[in-house]
């Protein structure tokens, strides 16, 4: 190839690539706007549903199951300590102190894994909040990566206690079932304000699968998780 041939195949590549660099930049400042404002609106505003809301109802619809999604919102103050003890015992041990990610649960769910054992998870209530607000179900190393990116925002952005309470009202707490308020109207016909130590730990020992197990009808194992959640609910220190 001739060399000006050459000089100009070689501008024609850098000039791409300037141009792809620009894109990128503009991407990416779009990105870290958008999704640092969304987050900085739900500080303030309680989200009307959840991307997981819209799947599962539309999930029912195409089984002919028809849509169900019920969901009642409590501030932070109105929801009952037993179960934010509860949530934090069951769910996130050292959540009052942590920055969005227990380093130790991690590496031991970790090596459990890799040993074989029953696989358990070392997600953070906060990490599971960052999920269940913004993102999507599902297990993949993207939306892992999304999710710590989103799990950063809400510590920096949001007090725990928002965490916390965001958490409690947009988990999946049975079919169709979102929160704890709908789920104790639900399962124990009253408030969330009213629950009781054991009621809420029974409540909270479903939540890794709220559509297979149910408080209503608890298995040996869920009793038992109950029981654990019970003990650590004594050493649990509020946000």
């Amino acid at each position: 190839m001739p060399p000006a041939k050459k000089k100009v195949s070689a501008k024609a590549s850098e000039s791409r690539f300037s141009k792809f660099l620009r894109i990128t930049k503009k991407v990416m400042k779009w990105y870290f706007i958008i999704t640092i404002s969304w987050v900085i609106i739900c500080r303030f505003i309680n989200p009307p549903f959840t991307v997981l809301m819209v799947l599962r109802g539309m999930e029912g619809v195409v089984k002919g199951k028809g849509w169900k999604l019920e969901k009642e919102w409590r501030d932070y103050d109105e929801l009952s300590n037993n179960l934010k003890r509860a949530a934090i015992g069951g769910e996130d041990a050292n959540f009052a102190s942590h920055y969005g990610f227990d380093l130790k649960s991690i590496q031991k769910a970790y090596l459990k894994n890799k040993a074989g054992k029953p696989i358990r998870g070392g997600s953070t209530i906060s990490q599971q909040t960052a999920k269940n607000v913004f993102l999507w179900p599902g297990r993949s190393y993207i939306r892992k990566a999304f999710e710590a990116y989103f799990t950063i925002l809400i510590e920096v952005l949001w007090s725990k206690e928002r965490i916390l309470e965001m958490y409690l009202n947009v988990a999946e707490m049975g079919d169709g079932i979102y929160g704890a308020e709908a789920a104790t109207q639900e399962y124990y016909n009253k408030s969330s304000e009213r629950l009781t130590k054991s009621q809420a730990a029974l409540l909270i020992a479903v939540l890794p699968n709220p559509r297979k197990w149910s408080p209503a009808h608890p298995t040996k194992y869920i009793y038992y998780k109950q029981y654990l959640i019970l003990k650590n609910m004594k050493r649990v220190k509020l946000p």
